[in-house]
This record gives C-alpha cells, sequence and structure tokens, in this order.
C-alpha cells in the first residue's frame, strides 16, 4: 500500500488533525513503517492453524455475588460540600 500525500490529507482530516512540513516527512514515514511492519504477516506460515474465536477456553466465569456494606450511608455523606439529611446537594444541570 502506498502512502499518498491525498490518503495524509484525508486521514489528517478525519482525526481533526493538521501536517505541514516535516510533520507530513514524518508522518508519512511514520505510516510507511507501520504498514511494511504488518506486511510480514503475510510472510508467517499459517497452514494448519486453526482460527483463533475466543481469547480464552473458560466460559461465563463469574464470581459469587455476595452483598457487602462498604460504607454507611453518613460516611458517604461526612465529606459531601452540600448535603440535606439523606442526599448530596449538586447545583441544578437541567432546566424546565
Amino acid at each position: 500500500m502506498e502512502i499518498t500525500d491525498e490518503l495524509i490529507d484525508h486521514i489528517a482530516h478525519l482525526s481533526r488533525l493538521s501536517f505541514d512540513g516535516v510533520e507530513r516527512v514524518n508522518i508519512k514515514k511514520d505510516m510507511e513503517n507501520m504498514i511494511s511492519f504488518m506486511g510480514q504477516l503475510s510472510e508467517i506460515d499459517t497452514e494448519g492453524v486453526e482460527p483463533l474465536v475466543f481469547m480464552s477456553t473458560e466460559f461465563n466465569v463469574l464470581r459469587e455475588d455476595i452483598p457487602l456494606t462498604s460504607m454507611s450511608h453518613e460516611e458517604a455523606l461526612l465529606n459531601a460540600p452540600k448535603k440535606d439529611t439523606d442526599y448530596f446537594r449538586i447545583p441544578k444541570v437541567l432546566s424546565k
């Protein structure tokens, strides 16, 4: 794959970046290095290798759900800058 100035402009537009002068040359060189590095994958012999569908052979390994009280209601409100009897008070976010 050839890295052209048009491709760099297109990628810069999509990423909302701009490259000028030396930056453009460096980006082009870096992209060519990445493409050539990834091209080495085509040289690997994958004959007889099963496709990997899942990263693990385990299925639904879950911990037991045990409810614990880590902090009381009063402890949670201790450092609140503003609080009502049972609630945190925050600035109004939505208006009607």
